[in-house]
């Protein structure tokens, strides 16, 4: 696993009456017009049926203040566990969907399902995305993010998170083509 660091989504469903959240490593833009996401999720986590069942989540991203929520929600079940009650994080109902919304996520994404795939111990969910939330005070003019009002939690492994904030470095890397 070598693909770390990396950003941590929480996914989250709601699906006769349940709702849940689920910390996902592994997802990504899939296209841009259409806007579509993907997100991979192990067929024994309890997330993976509801998400099944529902045709619907969210894709949330939280400030590196919530590291300790992203992790708890990787490691507690939703089928033993309140994981939205244990973290005091509130959220709500999607405007296209039923999932819900975290009030501290600085981005979030509404999703419906259009493909699932097996690859591997993972389904590989792909969705249109229906709705988007951005906090625009926490993004500069070009749309990145402004490090000293937002810090990003990167996971490493292991229950560990580097932080992306004010003392990130950021480089202008821009490649011009030859003629």
């Amino acid at each position: 696993m070598h693909s770390y660091p990396g950003m941590v989504a929480l996914v989250t469903v709601s699906h006769q009456g349940e709702d849940n959240i689920m910390a996902a490593g592994w997802h990504s833009y899939i296209s841009y017009e259409p806007p579509i996401y993907g997100v991979a999720i192990g067929r024994e986590r309890h997330t993976y049926g509801l998400v099944k069942a529902a045709g619907e989540f969210a894709i949330n991203f939280v400030p590196a203040r919530f590291a300790e929520f992203i992790q708890q929600s990787g490691v507690y079940s939703g089928s033993e566990e309140n994981k939205f009650e244990i973290g005091k994080m509130e959220f709500e109902r999607g405007k296209t969907t039923n999932a819900p919304i975290l009030k501290e996520a600085y981005v979030a994404y509404e999703c419906k399902t259009i493909d699932v795939n097996s690859y591997g111990d993972h389904d590989w969910f792909a969705a249109d995305i229906t709705t988007f939330y951005k906090d625009e005070e926490l993004f500069d003019e070009n749309g990145l993010p402004d490090f000293g009002k937002l810090a990003i939690p990167l996971y490493l492994g292991r229950s560990l998170y580097a932080v992306m904030g004010e003392n990130t470095k950021v480089e202008d890397c821009t490649v011009k083509k030859k003629k």
